[in-house]
């Protein structure tokens, strides 16, 4: 169809490539960026940064800290700058105090010391430096300005404490004092928050039908994980964690990220299986879930990333009664294995369309084809084979008559990209008939600062078939949905007399239980709580069950209050 020059210089063409200067609020691995605030003619924001910037508890024996402050409209750093720095987690104080640069750009070393005795977690916290001359009070070191390849011989202040003992997410709140002399100060302080997330790993044990044992590490980068469980009826792992679905909260968090690692050895979990997640009873978008079989030979990833978008359309799903729930919900489902059809090949910089360390795999489930939504997978691989993480990239998909089909750059006009934080992505994209498409990709490069290592532009081109006419559309995969549930409309009668005090708790929960164990009542999948000791149900479940009696809630809301009495233990199934 074209040589190979003749079609990079198209798919040059097709993609405007822009000068990239990151100019929004934003969120990386291992990093942050808060939404810039017009300061003297400029729009100024605060990014930080970790070094390195996936951290595991127990891993790392110190961290680095960045912390910039910068004009967006210029990508240039404000100079002579003293910054307060508090470091929070579960909204506790760690750390708190001022510090002062000289090029806008701010390193700390952060020395994790698990040991403290103090009621108060900050009172552990001791920092390393001296007291700028010209910014009393904050703490400065003399030496050369820091790199990111001098950190070890560069000047930089130092902060020891309980940081980063637990895994979790640390909010990081930063003031800017003053700013293009360290005797200028701000009649009002410039504050911004970020967050970043640091991981721990849970290990648990699953015991499958005829009693094997099979080890599983849960990677957290939230909080702690509890109530693991493992369902031998349909190979389903759940747990929960705490969380705070109030909006508020919700509208601050970029990224909920868990890991489920399982061995490859176990059936259920092998590699090329897909899965179905469900966070409170809500099934999950399909790209939320993504399956690393590469990074190791003998165990597979399932990540959840639950995104800002996904969250506000469980927050929408189930209504203003979530916004009071404590805790989320996880669970994964495996599905049968697929069979896959993939592409490979590498990119080549723009310029003088030489290889780069980049490889590119876009795979695809088989029985998806033509007229359909198909769920592609790209992946992306350094020189090692390694997964590219944080990597930001571009897709456009044509026909074989060079007609347009799919375009997609993410959803940042501003900082263009579609964000692969794990080296793995996928893409719904409608294709209308059989036959040959064309994909051309662009890879802008890695992290906040599109890091050009691994930026190229390559195509492929891939064959689509006709498809599974019983193959449900991705849309109805991916869509938000409560696992659904039948009840007869005689037990509305039991709620009714129970809700006027003509039967007891006990006889509801036991007919609830007994409706419950004969497959009559269909409850969605639900985390079993421990007992909790509480000798009666709450009133709002009497006045749901009064309600949907009468018809004024719908069932989902009924069935929220009997999933709610299993999860706090006070109904046993």
């Amino acid at each position: 169809m074209y040589d190979k020059l003749t079609l990079l210089a198209l798919i040059i063409g097709i993609f405007t490539i822009p000068v990239l200067v990151p100019d929004a609020f934003a969120h990386g691995l291992g990093g942050d960026q808060a939404e810039p605030i017009s300061f003297d003619g400029m729009e100024v924001t605060v990014r930080t940064q970790l070094s390195p910037s996936d951290i595991t508890v127990g891993d790392v024996d110190s961290a680095n800290m960045q912390v910039r402050f910068f004009d967006t409209l210029t990508d240039t750093n404000l100079d002579k700058v003293t910054y307060r720095i508090d470091l929070y987690q579960n909204d506790e104080l760690l750390a708190g105090n001022f510090f002062y640069d000289n090029d806008g750009r701010l390193d700390i070393k952060l020395i994790p010391k698990l040991e403290c005795d103090e009621n108060r977690l900050v009172e552990c916290s001791t920092y390393g430096g001296s007291e700028h001359v010209s910014a009393p009070g904050a703490y400065f070191v003399q030496g050369a300005d820091c790199t990111d390849d001098n950190l070890d011989i560069c000047g930089r202040p130092s902060i020891t404490g309980p940081i980063f003992v637990k895994g979790g997410l640390y909010k990081i709140k930063v003031d800017i004092v003053a700013a293009t002399s360290p005797r200028t100060l701000l009649a009002n302080n410039l504050i911004y928050e970020t967050f970043v997330s640091v991981a721990q790993e849970q290990n648990f044990q699953i015991q499958t039908a005829n009693a094997e044992e099979i080890p599983v590490v849960i990677k957290t980068y939230y909080d702690d994980v509890d109530n693991f469980k493992f369902d031998t009826s349909d190979d389903s792992i759940s747990f929960d964690m705490p969380f705070d679905w109030s909006p508020d909260y919700v509208n601050l968090v970029q990224v909920v990220h868990e890991e489920v690692r399982v061995p490859k050895s176990f059936a259920p979990y092998a590699e090329g299986t897909q899965f179905k997640g469900y966070v409170n009873g809500v099934e999950i978008d399909q790209r939320a879930l993504l399956n690393d079989p590469y990074s190791y030979d003998d165990t597979n990833i399932i990540h959840f990333l639950i995104t800002n978008n996904e969250l506000l359309k469980i927050n929408e799903t189930l209504g203003s009664d979530n916004y009071d729930n404590p805790q989320m919900d996880l669970k994964l489902v495996p599905l049968d294995e697929i069979s896959k059809s993939s592409t490979e090949f590498y990119l080549v910089d723009t310029a003088n369309y030489e290889p780069v360390p980049t490889t590119v795999n876009i795979s695809w489930d088989g029985k998806y084809g033509a007229n359909q939504d198909i769920p592609f997978e790209f992946t992306f691989f350094d020189e090692n084979r390694g997964l590219i993480k944080d990597l930001r990239y571009a897709y456009v998909v044509l026909d074989e008559f060079d007609q347009e089909l799919a375009r997609y750059d993410g959803d940042d006009s501003v900082n263009p990209g579609i964000v692969s934080m794990e080296g793995i992505d996928i893409q719904k994209i409608y294709i209308p008939s059989e036959g040959q498409i064309r994909f051309d990709i662009l890879v802008y490069g890695t992290g906040f600062d599109y890091d050009p290592k691994y930026a190229g532009i390559g195509s492929a081109i891939v064959e689509i078939g006709p498809g599974s006419s019983d193959t449900p559309s991705p849309s109805e995969i991916m869509s938000p949905v409560i696992e659904k549930t039948t009840i007869p409309d005689w037990i509305k009668n039991n709620a009714e007399w129970w809700a006027a005090g003509q039967i007891d708790d006990t006889s509801f929960i036991q007919g609830i239980q007994y409706l419950i164990k004969e497959d009559v009542l269909k409850i969605p999948p639900t985390i079993q709580g421990s007992d909790s000791g509480s000798t009666g149900i709450p009133d709002w479940i009497k006045n749901n069950a009064e309600w949907w009696a009468a018809g004024q809630i719908d069932d989902t809301s009924f069935i929220q209050g009997i999933q709610y009495l299993i999860e706090k233990g006070i109904m046993k199934v």
